[in-house]
């Protein structure tokens, strides 16, 4: 009887258990589709803002320590201590070498220019092809690392030994142009390219690593190391262990160390880079982990209000339901039905309705969350199960909650006044 009373319900009132459906549908769709994007957006928006460069710069330990000390930068006295270019592959070999996107070596000198005088050089990996030990093809280098130069020729590739790249001011100064040949140290370069970078490296004079290391006579020397890599945005215990990672507690360390904080990967880097130091650019780590923060708060609050919508919307249409069919529910009760049964049986027909379109939903926002991984980032989002626990949570709470008015009038409602009509 209860389930017959409850098919009959469904099929004579479809148009508003349709409706029920469709709002069901509309906010579950919505709230899948932003959790899967939550969940799956951290590494997809650290790609994104990798645009801006390197997040973590590893220089020699000494040459660090002037730096902090007298913030004396390359070029001003720290130029004497080196990082060892055979240690530069071992990047990928620490805890979190699948998180470091690109890395390059930077060696700065100086170099005199025919016609100009002494002029900066840098040299370093424009592209970088390698088998790594693991069997793991690498693909690295400057040219990832600067994706924003505007460039006026061609880039430098890895065997460019005898070709240089010119930054924008200092050709402009001195009238040189992409093809044309410049002598420097008594050996003819070809310029291969003009780089704008908007920033001090236009005055400089940029060279492959092994060219550089033979101008200043600094064989497998590097200055510093560049790295891209994804991380996870700070929390307190990421602050602490910046700090010193001493004091963690070893639960806290395996935690902080086994979690992609910048800390965590500058720590690691340490461990495989002889007397290097490896230090987040603040500027980039954190604007990373802001971005990312306020993307996630922003799907969390959109989750919310869309749940709350839909409770109100589903709210008002049991409400409806309830006081159209108060005769009948009127009726339940003079014939001695107690208020939990019929309560019962509304609940019953909501959920079910709520189901269906609940399962609708999920499928849909799945669409939907693929829609905007193409548009914004242009790939997939991948799928986090664990949604469907959240969704089903969700779902239950917001169609209980619009129950609840539907509910209370349901046990203020009197046999005797809604069968005489009143």
């Amino acid at each position: 009887m209860f389930w017959r009373m409850i098919t009959k319900t469904l099929i004579r009132q479809k148009g508003k258990m349709f409706m029920i459906a469709f709002t069901v549908i509309l906010g579950v769709s919505l709230s899948t589709a932003m959790m899967n994007v939550m969940l799956g957006v951290g590494d997809k928006v650290n790609r994104e803002l990798k645009v801006y460069g390197a997040n973590i710069t590893v220089r020699h330990k000494d040459a660090a320590l002037m730096g902090d000390l007298y913030g004396l930068t390359e070029g001003q006295g720290v130029n004497d201590k080196f990082l060892h270019e055979e240690d530069i592959l071992k990047l990928k070999s620490i805890f979190w070498g699948f998180n470091i996107l690109d890395f390059a070596p930077m060696l700065d000198g100086t170099a005199r220019l025919e016609g100009v005088g002494d002029v900066s050089v840098v040299g370093t990996w424009p592209e970088k092809h390698a088998v790594l030990s693991t069997g793991e093809d690498l693909h690295t280098g400057l040219k990832s690392l600067r994706t924003w130069w505007e460039i006026s020729g061609e880039w430098l590739t890895e065997d460019d030994n005898n070709a240089v790249m010119i930054g924008h001011l200092l050709a402009s100064q001195n009238n040189i142009h992409a093809g044309d040949d410049i002598v420097l140290n008594g050996k003819t370069f070809r310029v291969k390219g003009i780089y704008n970078d908007g920033g001090q490296a236009d005055g400089k004079i940029l060279m492959t690593l092994p060219a550089v290391q033979e101008l200043t006579n600094l064989p497998g020397k590097v200055s510093s190391i560049e790295v891209s890599a994804l991380t996870t945005p700070d929390n307190d215990l990421a602050r602490k262990a910046a700090q010193d990672p001493r004091s963690l507690s070893p639960d806290e360390y395996e935690t902080w160390y086994c979690t992609a904080y910048v800390s965590a990967i500058c720590h690691q880097i340490q461990e495989v880079i002889r007397d290097g130091v490896a230090k987040p650019v603040r500027q980039v780590a954190e604007s990373e982990g802001t971005i990312l923060n306020k993307t996630t708060l922003l799907m969390i609050l959109i989750t919310i209000l869309s749940s709350i919508g839909s409770a109100l919307a589903i709210s008002n249409l049991i409400t409806a339901s309830v006081i159209e069919r108060s005769q009948e529910l009127g009726l339940l009760k003079a014939l001695g039905a107690y208020n939990w049964q019929i309560a019962a049986l509304v609940l019953v027909e909501v959920m079910m309705t709520g189901l269906i379109g609940g399962i609708l939903g999920y499928f849909l926002g799945i669409g939907f969350a693929q829609i905007i991984g193409q548009t914004v980032f242009g790939s997939y989002i991948e799928i986090a199960r664990m949604v469907i626990l959240i969704v089903a949570v969700i779902l239950f709470l917001v169609t209980l909650a619009g129950s609840i008015p539907a509910i209370r009038y349901l046990m203020a409602l009197k046999p005797t006044e809604v069968l005489h009509g009143k």
